[in-house]
Protein backbone atom coordinates (compact mmCIF):
# COMPACT_ATOMS: atom_id res chain seq x y z
CA UNK A 1 0.00 0.00 0.00
CA UNK A 2 1.35 3.66 -0.56
CA UNK A 3 2.12 5.93 1.93
CA UNK A 4 1.04 9.44 1.85
CA UNK A 5 3.14 12.26 4.27
CA UNK A 6 0.96 15.30 5.10
CA UNK A 7 1.50 17.98 7.67
CA UNK A 8 5.02 19.01 7.60
CA UNK A 9 6.50 22.35 8.37
CA UNK A 10 9.14 22.40 5.45
CA UNK A 11 9.52 19.28 2.92
CA UNK A 12 13.54 19.49 1.91
CA UNK A 13 13.55 17.83 -1.81
CA UNK A 14 16.93 18.41 -2.07
CA UNK A 15 15.54 18.47 -5.81
CA UNK A 16 18.26 19.89 -8.13
CA UNK A 17 20.27 19.40 -11.42
CA UNK A 18 22.23 16.28 -12.24
CA UNK A 19 25.45 15.54 -10.27
CA UNK A 20 26.65 16.99 -7.02
CA UNK A 21 25.23 20.56 -6.18
CA UNK A 22 27.76 23.41 -6.62
CA UNK A 23 28.59 26.99 -7.73
CA UNK A 24 24.78 28.49 -7.88
CA UNK A 25 23.22 25.14 -6.51
CA UNK A 26 25.20 24.97 -3.33
CA UNK A 27 22.61 25.54 -0.82
CA UNK A 28 19.06 24.62 -2.71
CA UNK A 29 17.20 22.98 -0.90
CA UNK A 30 13.81 22.40 -2.58
CA UNK A 31 11.82 23.35 0.32
CA UNK A 32 8.47 22.90 0.15
CA UNK A 33 5.58 24.29 2.95
CA UNK A 34 2.56 23.10 1.74
CA UNK A 35 3.57 20.32 0.62
CA UNK A 36 3.29 16.29 0.67
CA UNK A 37 5.40 13.03 -0.31
CA UNK A 38 3.75 9.57 -1.75
CA UNK A 39 5.51 6.87 -1.27
CA UNK A 40 4.84 3.43 -3.08
CA UNK A 41 6.90 0.26 -2.81
CA UNK A 42 9.90 2.01 -1.25
CA UNK A 43 10.30 4.53 -3.60
CA UNK A 44 9.46 8.38 -3.92
CA UNK A 45 6.19 8.31 -6.14
CA UNK A 46 6.00 12.72 -5.56
CA UNK A 47 7.02 14.88 -3.77
CA UNK A 48 5.94 18.57 -4.49
CA UNK A 49 2.47 20.56 -3.50
CA UNK A 50 -0.05 19.12 -1.55
CA UNK A 51 -2.34 20.03 -4.57
CA UNK A 52 -0.79 18.30 -6.45
CA UNK A 53 0.60 15.18 -5.02
CA UNK A 54 -3.73 14.35 -3.85
CA UNK A 55 -3.94 14.32 -7.53
CA UNK A 56 -1.80 11.47 -8.22
CA UNK A 57 -4.13 8.13 -8.13
CA UNK A 58 -2.33 6.35 -5.75
CA UNK A 59 -3.23 8.76 -3.18
CA UNK A 60 -6.53 7.67 -3.08
CA UNK A 61 -6.50 4.91 -0.27
CA UNK A 62 -3.17 5.56 0.42
CA UNK A 63 -2.34 5.14 4.63
CA UNK A 64 -1.76 8.82 5.93
CA UNK A 65 1.28 9.60 7.63
CA UNK A 66 1.35 12.94 9.78
CA UNK A 67 4.81 14.98 10.28
CA UNK A 68 2.83 16.76 12.84
CA UNK A 69 3.85 19.72 12.03
CA UNK A 70 7.83 19.17 11.41
CA UNK A 71 11.08 19.40 8.89
CA UNK A 72 10.77 16.41 6.95
CA UNK A 73 14.12 16.05 4.71
CA UNK A 74 16.09 13.08 3.38
CA UNK A 75 17.89 10.71 5.39
CA UNK A 76 21.39 12.08 5.93
CA UNK A 77 24.41 9.98 3.58
CA UNK A 78 27.44 9.87 5.72
CA UNK A 79 29.89 9.15 3.10
CA UNK A 80 33.20 8.29 5.09
CA UNK A 81 33.41 6.20 8.09
CA UNK A 82 35.00 3.19 9.80
CA UNK A 83 32.98 1.94 11.75
CA UNK A 84 34.18 -1.72 12.63
CA UNK A 85 36.36 -1.69 16.12
CA UNK A 86 36.34 -3.52 18.95
CA UNK A 87 37.27 -1.11 21.66
CA UNK A 88 37.49 2.62 22.32
CA UNK A 89 41.18 4.40 21.77
CA UNK A 90 40.66 6.05 25.20
CA UNK A 91 44.35 5.89 25.97
CA UNK A 92 44.88 7.72 22.58
CA UNK A 93 42.78 10.17 23.59
CA UNK A 94 44.77 10.47 27.07
CA UNK A 95 47.56 10.84 25.31
CA UNK A 96 46.41 13.57 23.17
CA UNK A 97 45.20 15.71 25.78
CA UNK A 98 48.43 15.49 27.16
CA UNK A 99 50.31 17.10 24.33
CA UNK A 100 50.77 13.51 22.23
CA UNK A 101 50.70 14.24 18.44
CA UNK A 102 49.82 11.95 15.77
CA UNK A 103 53.08 10.71 15.02
CA UNK A 104 53.75 10.36 18.81
CA UNK A 105 50.65 8.05 19.32
CA UNK A 106 51.20 5.92 16.92
CA UNK A 107 55.15 5.48 17.54
CA UNK A 108 53.92 4.20 20.90
CA UNK A 109 51.82 1.67 19.77
CA UNK A 110 48.31 3.60 19.76
CA UNK A 111 46.75 4.86 16.79
CA UNK A 112 45.88 2.87 14.25
CA UNK A 113 47.50 -0.21 14.92
CA UNK A 114 45.82 -0.25 18.52
CA UNK A 115 42.88 -0.75 16.59
CA UNK A 116 44.12 -3.41 14.32
CA UNK A 117 45.05 -5.69 17.19
CA UNK A 118 41.29 -5.90 18.65
CA UNK A 119 39.82 -6.56 15.05
CA UNK A 120 42.63 -8.96 14.34
CA UNK A 121 41.51 -11.17 18.24
CA UNK A 122 38.10 -10.51 17.16
CA UNK A 123 35.58 -12.96 16.00
CA UNK A 124 33.72 -11.63 12.47
CA UNK A 125 30.15 -12.63 14.17
CA UNK A 126 31.05 -10.39 17.24
CA UNK A 127 32.09 -7.94 14.85
CA UNK A 128 28.95 -8.21 12.77
CA UNK A 129 26.96 -7.94 16.14
CA UNK A 130 28.98 -5.01 16.80
CA UNK A 131 28.29 -3.25 13.89
CA UNK A 132 24.70 -4.03 13.96
CA UNK A 133 24.06 -2.20 17.27
CA UNK A 134 26.11 0.68 15.77
CA UNK A 135 23.77 0.29 12.47
CA UNK A 136 20.33 1.24 15.07
CA UNK A 137 22.23 4.35 16.41
CA UNK A 138 23.30 5.71 12.94
CA UNK A 139 19.71 5.36 12.15
CA UNK A 140 18.75 6.83 14.91
CA UNK A 141 20.34 10.24 14.60
CA UNK A 142 18.66 10.26 10.75
CA UNK A 143 20.77 8.15 8.76
CA UNK A 144 19.54 6.37 6.49
CA UNK A 145 22.98 5.22 4.17
CA UNK A 146 26.94 5.22 5.19
CA UNK A 147 29.66 4.91 3.15
CA UNK A 148 31.94 2.18 5.15
CA UNK A 149 35.92 1.58 5.31
CA UNK A 150 38.10 -1.72 6.03
CA UNK A 151 41.40 -0.78 7.15
CA UNK A 152 41.43 -2.29 10.78
CA UNK A 153 42.70 -5.83 9.39
CA UNK A 154 45.44 -5.25 6.90
CA UNK A 155 45.87 -8.60 5.84
CA UNK A 156 43.94 -10.46 3.37
CA UNK A 157 41.84 -12.61 6.07
CA UNK A 158 40.86 -9.92 8.28
CA UNK A 159 40.04 -7.00 5.62
CA UNK A 160 37.95 -10.06 4.51
CA UNK A 161 36.16 -10.76 7.85
CA UNK A 162 35.76 -6.36 7.79
CA UNK A 163 34.02 -6.18 4.83
CA UNK A 164 31.96 -9.53 5.49
CA UNK A 165 30.24 -8.33 8.65
CA UNK A 166 29.27 -5.05 6.61
CA UNK A 167 27.82 -6.77 4.04
CA UNK A 168 25.65 -8.82 6.69
CA UNK A 169 24.77 -5.75 8.60
CA UNK A 170 23.48 -3.97 5.45
CA UNK A 171 21.71 -7.13 3.67
CA UNK A 172 19.66 -7.55 6.83
CA UNK A 173 19.03 -3.41 6.93
CA UNK A 174 17.83 -0.74 7.92
CA UNK A 175 20.89 1.07 7.64
CA UNK A 176 22.46 0.52 4.07
CA UNK A 177 26.09 0.36 3.72
CA UNK A 178 28.42 1.02 1.20
CA UNK A 179 31.53 -0.77 1.38
CA UNK A 180 35.41 0.22 0.67
CA UNK A 181 38.33 -1.33 1.31
CA UNK A 182 40.98 0.51 3.05
CA UNK A 183 43.44 -2.02 2.66
CA UNK A 184 45.93 0.48 2.58
CA UNK A 185 45.67 2.34 5.93
CA UNK A 186 48.67 1.54 7.50
CA UNK A 187 51.76 -0.75 6.93
CA UNK A 188 51.40 -3.76 9.31
CA UNK A 189 53.71 -4.58 11.99
CA UNK A 190 54.33 -7.92 10.34
CA UNK A 191 55.74 -5.67 7.10
CA UNK A 192 57.41 -3.16 8.93
CA UNK A 193 60.21 -1.31 6.93
CA UNK A 194 58.96 -3.50 3.88
CA UNK A 195 55.93 -0.73 2.74
CA UNK A 196 56.55 -1.61 -1.00
CA UNK A 197 55.96 -5.56 -0.22
CA UNK A 198 52.98 -5.11 1.31
CA UNK A 199 51.41 -2.51 -1.53
CA UNK A 200 52.52 -5.46 -3.58
CA UNK A 201 50.37 -7.75 -1.71
CA UNK A 202 47.26 -4.92 -1.44
CA UNK A 203 47.59 -4.55 -4.64
CA UNK A 204 48.25 -8.23 -6.37
CA UNK A 205 46.62 -9.92 -3.82
CA UNK A 206 44.14 -8.15 -1.91
CA UNK A 207 41.81 -5.81 -3.91
CA UNK A 208 41.64 -8.73 -6.76
CA UNK A 209 40.02 -11.19 -3.69
CA UNK A 210 37.71 -8.46 -2.58
CA UNK A 211 36.63 -7.54 -5.66
CA UNK A 212 35.79 -11.42 -7.05
CA UNK A 213 34.01 -11.78 -3.88
CA UNK A 214 32.04 -8.51 -4.68
CA UNK A 215 32.64 -7.05 -1.44
CA UNK A 216 33.69 -3.22 -1.91
CA UNK A 217 32.17 -0.33 -4.05
CA UNK A 218 35.81 1.66 -3.59
CA UNK A 219 39.05 1.34 -2.70
CA UNK A 220 41.12 3.53 -0.69
CA UNK A 221 43.88 4.40 1.04
CA UNK A 222 45.67 6.93 3.37
CA UNK A 223 47.97 8.88 1.62
CA UNK A 224 49.99 10.57 4.57
CA UNK A 225 53.15 10.90 5.75
CA UNK A 226 54.94 7.60 7.07
CA UNK A 227 51.81 5.73 5.56
CA UNK A 228 51.15 5.78 2.04
CA UNK A 229 53.17 8.30 -0.89
CA UNK A 230 51.67 9.15 -4.25
CA UNK A 231 53.15 6.19 -6.02
CA UNK A 232 51.36 4.19 -4.00
CA UNK A 233 48.51 6.30 -4.61
CA UNK A 234 48.67 5.44 -7.93
CA UNK A 235 49.62 1.62 -7.96
CA UNK A 236 46.59 1.38 -5.27
CA UNK A 237 44.46 3.21 -7.87
CA UNK A 238 45.57 1.31 -10.88
CA UNK A 239 44.51 -2.05 -8.95
CA UNK A 240 41.33 -0.95 -7.89
CA UNK A 241 40.84 0.35 -11.95
CA UNK A 242 41.66 -3.33 -13.25
CA UNK A 243 39.30 -4.90 -10.67
CA UNK A 244 36.23 -2.77 -10.97
CA UNK A 245 36.90 -0.70 -7.96
CA UNK A 246 36.21 3.31 -7.78
CA UNK A 247 38.71 5.32 -6.06
CA UNK A 248 38.47 7.34 -2.81
CA UNK A 249 41.14 9.11 -1.39
CA UNK A 250 42.37 9.90 2.69
CA UNK A 251 44.16 13.53 1.17
CA UNK A 252 46.40 16.13 2.50
CA UNK A 253 44.98 15.29 6.16
CA UNK A 254 48.05 16.47 8.62
CA UNK A 255 50.65 17.27 6.01
CA UNK A 256 50.55 18.25 2.44
CA UNK A 257 51.34 16.15 -0.21
CA UNK A 258 49.88 17.16 -3.48
CA UNK A 259 47.67 13.88 -3.06
CA UNK A 260 44.49 16.28 -4.07
CA UNK A 261 45.90 17.03 -7.58
CA UNK A 262 46.80 13.21 -8.40
CA UNK A 263 43.23 11.89 -6.62
CA UNK A 264 41.79 14.44 -9.09
CA UNK A 265 43.91 13.00 -12.41
CA UNK A 266 43.45 9.57 -11.50
CA UNK A 267 39.07 10.14 -11.35
CA UNK A 268 38.74 9.92 -7.64
CA UNK A 269 35.04 9.60 -6.63
CA UNK A 270 36.22 11.71 -3.14
CA UNK A 271 39.21 13.59 -2.17
CA UNK A 272 38.81 13.23 1.58
CA UNK A 273 39.73 15.65 4.91
CA UNK A 274 41.57 18.24 2.66
CA UNK A 275 42.68 19.80 5.85
CA UNK A 276 45.65 21.39 4.01
CA UNK A 277 45.08 21.96 0.55
CA UNK A 278 45.88 25.35 -1.10
CA UNK A 279 43.98 27.91 -3.09
CA UNK A 280 45.77 27.06 -5.94
CA UNK A 281 44.12 23.23 -5.65
CA UNK A 282 40.80 24.47 -5.78
CA UNK A 283 40.07 25.45 -9.79
CA UNK A 284 40.99 21.76 -10.96
CA UNK A 285 38.74 20.15 -7.98
CA UNK A 286 35.93 22.74 -9.08
CA UNK A 287 36.10 21.70 -12.86
CA UNK A 288 36.35 17.77 -11.92
CA UNK A 289 33.91 15.29 -10.71
CA UNK A 290 35.42 14.71 -7.36
CA UNK A 291 33.86 15.51 -4.54
CA UNK A 292 35.44 17.05 -1.59
CA UNK A 293 34.40 15.07 1.54
CA UNK A 294 34.77 17.13 4.36
CA UNK A 295 34.75 15.40 8.12
CA UNK A 296 34.65 17.99 10.81
CA UNK A 297 34.01 16.08 13.65
CA UNK A 298 37.65 14.84 13.35
CA UNK A 299 39.14 18.13 13.37
CA UNK A 300 37.12 19.09 16.57
CA UNK A 301 37.69 16.08 18.32
CA UNK A 302 41.77 16.19 17.09
CA UNK A 303 42.08 20.35 18.40
CA UNK A 304 43.16 20.94 14.50
CA UNK A 305 42.50 23.67 12.35
CA UNK A 306 39.36 23.33 10.12
CA UNK A 307 39.52 22.47 6.22
CA UNK A 308 38.80 25.89 4.40
CA UNK A 309 34.75 24.85 3.36
CA UNK A 310 33.99 28.15 2.53
CA UNK A 311 36.73 28.78 0.03
CA UNK A 312 36.03 25.54 -1.66
CA UNK A 313 32.42 26.31 -2.13
CA UNK A 314 32.97 29.38 -3.32
CA UNK A 315 35.21 28.29 -5.98
CA UNK A 316 32.65 26.15 -7.14
CA UNK A 317 33.96 22.61 -5.42
CA UNK A 318 30.69 20.37 -4.69
CA UNK A 319 31.44 19.68 -1.43
CA UNK A 320 29.77 16.37 0.63
CA UNK A 321 29.96 16.83 4.74
CA UNK A 322 30.65 13.29 6.63
CA UNK A 323 31.28 12.39 10.13
CA UNK A 324 34.75 9.94 9.85
CA UNK A 325 33.04 8.35 12.81
CA UNK A 326 35.81 5.93 14.37
CA UNK A 327 37.35 5.26 17.28
CA UNK A 328 40.76 7.06 17.26
CA UNK A 329 39.58 10.68 15.80
CA UNK A 330 35.99 11.17 15.66
CA UNK A 331 34.16 8.73 17.95
CA UNK A 332 30.73 11.05 16.87
CA UNK A 333 27.92 9.33 14.45
CA UNK A 334 25.41 12.11 14.10
CA UNK A 335 25.47 13.85 11.27
CA UNK A 336 23.52 16.68 12.60
CA UNK A 337 26.78 17.49 14.62
CA UNK A 338 27.84 17.67 11.68
CA UNK A 339 25.77 19.91 9.99
CA UNK A 340 26.59 22.56 13.00
CA UNK A 341 30.24 22.19 13.02
CA UNK A 342 29.86 22.69 9.11
CA UNK A 343 27.78 26.11 9.71
CA UNK A 344 29.51 27.53 13.01
CA UNK A 345 33.27 26.16 11.95
CA UNK A 346 33.45 26.57 8.73
CA UNK A 347 31.30 29.05 7.55
CA UNK A 348 28.51 27.40 5.54
CA UNK A 349 24.54 28.09 5.89
CA UNK A 350 22.20 25.87 7.50
CA UNK A 351 21.58 24.98 3.74
CA UNK A 352 24.58 24.65 2.19
CA UNK A 353 25.36 22.24 5.40
CA UNK A 354 22.56 19.85 4.68
CA UNK A 355 22.87 20.04 0.86
CA UNK A 356 26.28 18.54 1.92
CA UNK A 357 24.98 15.84 3.97
CA UNK A 358 22.76 14.77 1.52
CA UNK A 359 22.42 14.86 -1.93
CA UNK A 360 26.41 15.71 -2.34
CA UNK A 361 26.98 13.11 0.26
CA UNK A 362 24.92 10.22 -1.60
CA UNK A 363 27.52 11.50 -4.59
CA UNK A 364 30.44 10.82 -2.78
CA UNK A 365 29.26 7.35 -2.18
CA UNK A 366 28.39 6.56 -5.00
CA UNK A 367 24.45 6.90 -5.23
CA UNK A 368 23.56 10.17 -6.31
CA UNK A 369 21.20 9.13 -9.10
CA UNK A 370 19.15 6.77 -6.58
CA UNK A 371 19.74 8.58 -2.91
CA UNK A 372 19.93 11.96 -1.07
CA UNK A 373 16.87 13.35 -2.60
CA UNK A 374 13.04 12.94 -2.15
CA UNK A 375 12.35 13.10 -5.81
CA UNK A 376 9.94 11.12 -7.95
CA UNK A 377 11.75 7.65 -8.59
CA UNK A 378 14.76 7.70 -5.63
CA UNK A 379 14.74 5.62 -2.43
CA UNK A 380 11.95 6.63 -0.10
CA UNK A 381 15.04 7.34 2.71
CA UNK A 382 12.80 10.28 5.14
CA UNK A 383 13.93 11.46 8.32
CA UNK A 384 11.49 13.56 10.23
CA UNK A 385 12.96 15.81 12.56
CA UNK A 386 11.16 17.42 16.08
CA UNK A 387 12.11 21.35 14.95
CA UNK A 388 9.87 23.24 12.22
CA UNK A 389 12.20 25.58 10.65
CA UNK A 390 15.70 24.02 8.82
CA UNK A 391 17.54 25.83 10.38
CA UNK A 392 17.02 24.52 14.07
CA UNK A 393 18.83 21.03 12.48
CA UNK A 394 22.46 23.62 12.69
CA UNK A 395 21.52 25.54 15.88
CA UNK A 396 20.65 23.04 18.58
CA UNK A 397 23.36 21.23 18.98
CA UNK A 398 23.85 17.99 21.07
CA UNK A 399 20.49 17.17 21.63
CA UNK A 400 18.38 14.23 19.74
CA UNK A 401 16.02 15.82 17.75
CA UNK A 402 15.11 13.11 15.12
CA UNK A 403 11.26 12.03 15.49
CA UNK A 404 11.12 9.12 12.59
CA UNK A 405 13.15 7.33 10.15
CA UNK A 406 12.12 6.36 7.33
CA UNK A 407 13.91 3.35 5.21
CA UNK A 408 12.88 2.41 1.65
CA UNK A 409 9.43 3.49 2.61
CA UNK A 410 8.92 1.59 5.45
CA UNK A 411 9.47 3.40 9.39
CA UNK A 412 12.56 1.81 10.50
CA UNK A 413 12.94 4.15 13.55
CA UNK A 414 10.79 6.12 15.41
CA UNK A 415 11.49 8.28 18.93
CA UNK A 416 9.81 6.89 22.20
Amino acid sequence: MATLILNASEILTMAGPEGPRAGKDKGTLGLLRDGAILVDKGVIVKAGPKAVVLTEPLARGAKMLSAEGRVLMPGFVDAHTHPLFVAPRLADFEARLAGKTYAEIAEKGGGILSTVNGVRGAKEADLTAGLRLRALDFVAAGTTTIEAKSGYGLDLDNELKLLRAMRAVSSRGPLEIVPTFLGAHAVPPEYKGRKEEFVDRVCEVMIPKVASEKLAVFVDLFCEKGYFDLDDLRRIAAAGTKAGLKLKVHAEQLSRMESLGAAVKLGAVTADHLDCVEEGDMPALAHSRTVACLVPGSNYFLGKPYPPARRLLDSGVAVALATDFNPGTCPCLDMRMIVSLACTQMKLSPAEALVSATINGAHAAGLGATHGSLEPGKIADIACFDVEDHRELAYWFGAAKTRWVMKRGELAWKAP
